[in-house]
């Protein structure tokens, strides 16, 4: 990105950026049929189930009504068809986080004491309106700029945050189980120890049941059992699924045990009283007014669902790119060339069958170029050169960015305010699954998270990790240089997890929490089989974060002993 001075040029120019593709981002998608609902339906659950979830977990009864699940998913979905109409970001899924519910328990206890419950509302209104304003005098002059000076620190850590405040959420939600809620009678049947035990039992059941059901079932592709068709089904729609399948369970409980039992969700019935920062600021001026004068809370971009979404997206190029690359690369070793000449007869193929511009190509296959030439560096013969394992790990990712799947996710959010009795029927013990599902997804392609279980790798089995496919940066960094970051990092992440029991202006709150890497491919030299699927190839390629994984290979039979002290630091 650029660094425009004048006012307003860096929105100018994301605008004029947008335009040019603004067509070809819902036109595109025609062609996907049916298959665009698979990533509808699973943003969706990770869009709505979180913010009817996270409003009670706060209890946001404590602002009298003001604020309900009803508000937030009404936001989530008015939000979010402005951003997938107009934002310069079609894929950033958007909701009522965190600090949104904070900021608003805050603004209840100052208004409510000195200009009344009465002008709340109006009051926030106002609040949302100046809020507006600065986003938009931040888009005229270009702040957003400052985001080229974010280092990797600040954003493995907040990604990290995430993660723990949804394990922590799951955990307490499911401890929470086996005691009364806050403002219930004690004298109802249902809270008598022995159905209170028998709840928290239950809640123990369906968390860990979803929790391992959805962690399988996005694994699918790379079942052994079942037609691909089916495989891919399982793949797409598993999470849903699960959702609804425990939830059904939940009904199968014996006729004899009190209504109430296992506890579900309660919310009041609606009838009941290219990189697009600039103009992603000015557009988050409109929805913030928009917003504040429906008296709705703002919503805003949340993690992760929002890598989520780009991974359920990512698509590879047709597999008959990745065979005609493999063929021309054994014809190669048959002739006995170098392992350059290889690699020029690749890109030429892949020049050839893919229409991205040649400057990219070559940025893109950069990648997959060093971990083909570097067998004639290092005096190999061919016969160590597995060009299938090679393509796999480095052929080139597609995202498809489009508009459609954010719009229509959005007006389901919309239409899910209107299905209000059916949400209620979920047990609250599904969510706390539901968010261990999100919260462990999270951590693969975290390099905070893979340096942390370097650290508690023994000495003497460290290399097996070069072994295997791994980080470039495990063979390129001392390891006391890993170590002293990481445990830095780690240090700061407590301080931030610790903050979030902290009591901030005499209010004391707890801020709710808004893949394990697929394995290296089969080392088999036998030829590419029909039944290994685009998508399961991406499966081994990306994080369930929907990042690249970037790898250095090392042979099998070189045997290292620890990580070398004295490489070149990160």
């Amino acid at each position: 990105m650029g660094n425009p001075n004048a006012p307003l040029a860096g929105v100018t120019k994301d605008f004029k950026g947008r335009l040019a593709c603004y067509k070809s981002d819902w036109i595109d998608t025609c062609g996907s049929g049916a298959r665009i609902l698979a990533p509808t339906a699973y943003i969706f659950f990770a869009s709505a189930l979180p913010n009817i979830r996270l409003l009670m977990f706060l209890k946001i009864s404590m602002i009298e009504g003001t604020l309900s699940p009803v508000e937030t998913l009404a936001s989530t979905a008015i939000c979010g068809v402005i951003h997938a109409v107009f934002g310069g970001q079609p894929l950033l899924i958007l909701g009522v986080a965190e600090p949104t519910i904070i900021m608003y328990h805050y603004l209840y206890d100052f208004g409510k004491s000195r200009i009344g419950r009465e002008l709340y509302l109006a009051w926030v209104g106002w609040v949302c309106f100046w809020t507006a304003l600065m986003l938009f005098l931040l888009a005229i002059f270009n702040a957003c700029t400052v985001i080229t000076r974010f280092t990797r620190v600040a954003g493995e850590l907040f990604g990290m945050l995430i993660t723990v405040l949804f394990i922590q959420e799951a955990i307490r939600g499911v401890v929470s189980e086996f005691s009364m809620p806050e403002g219930e009678n004690a004298t109802e049947e249902i809270f008598h120890f022995e159905w209170l035990y028998i709840n928290g039992l239950l809640a123990v059941i369906f968390t860990i049941g979803v929790l391992i059901t959805s962690l399988k079932s996005r694994e699918a592709r790379s079942w052994r059992y079942g037609s691909g068709w089916l495989r891919s089904i399982i793949a797409d729609y598993g999470v849903p699924l699960m959702v609804m399948l425990f939830t059904a369970i939940s009904y199968s409980v014996p006729g004899k045990i009190p209504s109430g039992v296992p506890r579900r969700l309660n919310s009041a019935l609606p009838w009941d009283s290219s990189s697009m920062y600039h103009w992603t600021v000015a557009k988050d001026m409109g929805k913030t007014l928009i917003c504040g004068l429906l008296g709705l809370p703002p919503s805003n971009g949340v993690l992760p669902q929002s890598p989520m979404h780009t991974k359920s997206l990512a698509v590879l190029k047709k597999q008959v790119i990745r065979d005609k690359m493999v063929k021309c690369a054994k014809e190669g070793m048959k002739e006995q060339v170098s392992h350059t000449e290889i690699y020029k007869r690749m890109h030429d193929v892949f020049v050839e069958m893919d229409s991205a511009p040649t400057q990219a190509v070559e940025k893109e296959l950069a990648d997959l170029k060093e971990a083909v030439v570097k067998h004639d560096n290092e005096g190999e013969s061919n016969g160590k050169f597995d060009p299938e394992k090679c393509i796999d790990l480095h052929l080139p990712v597609r995202v498809n960015e489009q508009r459609v799947s954010n719009f229509l996710q959005s007006v389901a959010v919309g239409l899910a305010i209107c299905a209000m009795p059916v949400i209620k029927m979920i047990p609250t013990s599904v969510l706390w699954g539901y968010f261990a599902y999100m919260g462990i997804e999270s951590l693969p392609g975290n390099q905070f998270w893979e340096r942390m279980l370097l650290l508690l790798v023994s000495p003497r089995r460290r290399f097996k990790v070069l072994e295997e496919s791994h980080a470039s940066f495990v063979e390129s960094v001392p390891f006391k240089y890993i170590t002293s970051f990481t445990l830095f990092q780690l240090v700061y992440l407590l301080e931030l997890d610790a903050a979030e029991y902290e009591e901030i202006v005499g209010h004391p709150f707890r801020r709710s929490p808004s893949k394990r890497d697929g394995e290296s491919p089969d080392d088999g030299s036998g030829e590419s089989s029909d039944e290994f699927t685009d998508a399961e190839i991406l499966d081994e390629m990306t994080t369930h974060r929907g990042e690249l994984k970037h790898r250095s290979m090392n042979s099998r039979d070189k045997q290292f002993s620890a990580i070398p002290e004295g490489s070149a630091a990160m």
